[in-house]
């Protein structure tokens, strides 16, 4: 049966783009045979907050390829918890990161891909795939397009992702932005600001810089649904942040939008079928994905130049290498991180931030590609232990506090019962 492409990539956002530019790098013999279907038509709009981590930039970086579009550069990070503000600033003054807009930024990076060999259909809907014994069939509005496999890299609400079968129901989050002029309590505009100060919200507030000549900050507020808690709506949310910089919520339109964490027990691939991107899954705990969909690519194209080159059909490898890969170790940390600072130890991981500001350095440089300070990580993680130790302490007093407490309560009814007699 003649095919219409080897891969069919379903997305044409930063994941799937940049898993067409990785392949064509590696197997540039190979790159006239790859077809991304696009649903909308450069430049789309697409609700994000923007934010791109440094190395993102350095992935894409190592074959060639940069992204020049009109940004917002970032040199610091401000986080706002129960009981203050912790400021960073990355001391070398190199930039950790940009925002971007995205309609912009995703049609430069398509522009990269079409001039690189890739081949883009745009508004092209895909309805569903139908995996077979040596293709995959997709049924789009334009009709039936046949390829070896199929990477989904169709985002949150994934088409690719329904033929692959799971039981594993990951979390979601809600998200809703607005543009707004600036504010006197504004943060400088080198720093993404990230407000958690509300305890009862499963998420947080934003502020960051808009990316446009203008001094717009991009607002939202990213709530997480965690199953067996009640969520706010994320609107309600970003009203009330809104309200207390002394904005007007009516004046502003909303986008809103939704968000998929990764979780390392849900499938990545199916038959002929793999996932990348937000199709597979984001970090949980503060929804960043641009950088995310970028590493994906990174290692998806290789591992397809591999298979196309080998004519294995089975994509069951592509699991294994994204969890031993830096990018799988990361985001299956930060999956495991949701349940403790979204949970009970919320209270102690807000105060040995304040207490450990070094800690947000460290971040900061792993957020910008950066090498890090060994002394500084060293310092942070003794810190650390001597903050465990002593909550733990803690702990093991109030239980044996508690414990006493019981037995004196026990003797002081056995007495009265006794004295009855």
């Amino acid at each position: 049966m003649s095919l219409d492409a080897d891969v069919i990539i379903v997305g044409g956002g930063p994941a799937g783009l940049t898993t067409a530019l990785y392949l064509a790098a590696c197997a540039p013999e190979l790159v006239d045979r790859v077809l991304i279907l696009e649903r909308g038509t450069y430049p789309r709009d697409k609700p994000c907050a923007g934010g791109i981590g440094g190395r993102a930039d350095r992935v894409l970086a190592r074959i060639g390829v940069r992204v020049d579009v009109p940004s917002a550069h970032v040199r610091g990070v401000a986080v706002s918890v129960r009981g203050g503000r912790v400021i960073r600033r990355e001391p070398s003054g190199l930039f950790v990161g940009r925002v971007v807009e995205r309609a912009i930024f995703d049609s430069r990076l398509a522009e990269i891909a079409l001039a690189r060999g890739a081949r883009i259909a745009q508004g092209v809907r895909v309805e569903r795939v139908e995996p077979g014994a040596d293709h995959v069939t997709v049924h789009t509005d334009h009709g039936q397009i046949r390829a070896r496999f199929v990477v989904g890299a169709d985002g949150v609400g994934s088409i690719v992702r329904r033929a692959v079968p799971s039981d594993v129901r990951a979390l979601r989050a809600q998200v809703v932005e607005v543009d707004t002029q600036p504010v006197s309590t504004d943060v400088d505009r080198d720093i993404l600001h990230f407000d958690a100060s509300d305890a009862s919200l499963d998420g947080y507030v934003w502020d960051f810089p808009a990316p446009r000549e203008r001094d717009n900050v991009c607002r939202g507020a990213y709530v997480l649904k965690i199953p067996g808690r009640k969520s706010p709506d994320a609107a309600s949310v970003l009203d009330q942040h809104l309200q207390r910089l002394g904005l007007d919520p009516s004046r502003y339109p909303q986008k809103r939008f939704a968000e998929r964490a990764f979780s390392s027990r849900a499938p990545l691939t199916g038959p002929r079928l793999m996932l990348v991107g937000e199709a597979a899954g984001v970090d949980p705990v503060s929804g960043e994905g641009i950088a995310q969909a970028i590493g994906y690519g990174a290692l998806a194209g290789p591992f397809l130049a591999e298979r196309l080159r080998s004519r294995d059909a089975h994509l069951g490898g592509w699991s294994r290498r994204l969890t031993r890969s830096a990018l799988g170790i990361d985001l299956h940390g930060r999956a495991q991180l949701t349940r403790f600072f979204f949970g009970p130890r919320r209270a102690f991981y807000e105060q040995a931030l304040l207490r450990v500001p070094e800690a947000l350095d460290i971040g900061l440089r792993y957020f910008g590609g950066l090498s890090p300070d060994a002394a500084q990580t060293a310092r942070v993680a003794a810190s650390g232990l001597r903050l465990e130790a002593g909550a733990l302490v803690r702990r093991v007093g109030a239980r044996a506090a508690s414990r006493v407490s019981g037995i004196r309560f026990q003797d002081e009814e056995i007495g009265l019962a006794r004295a009855r007699e």
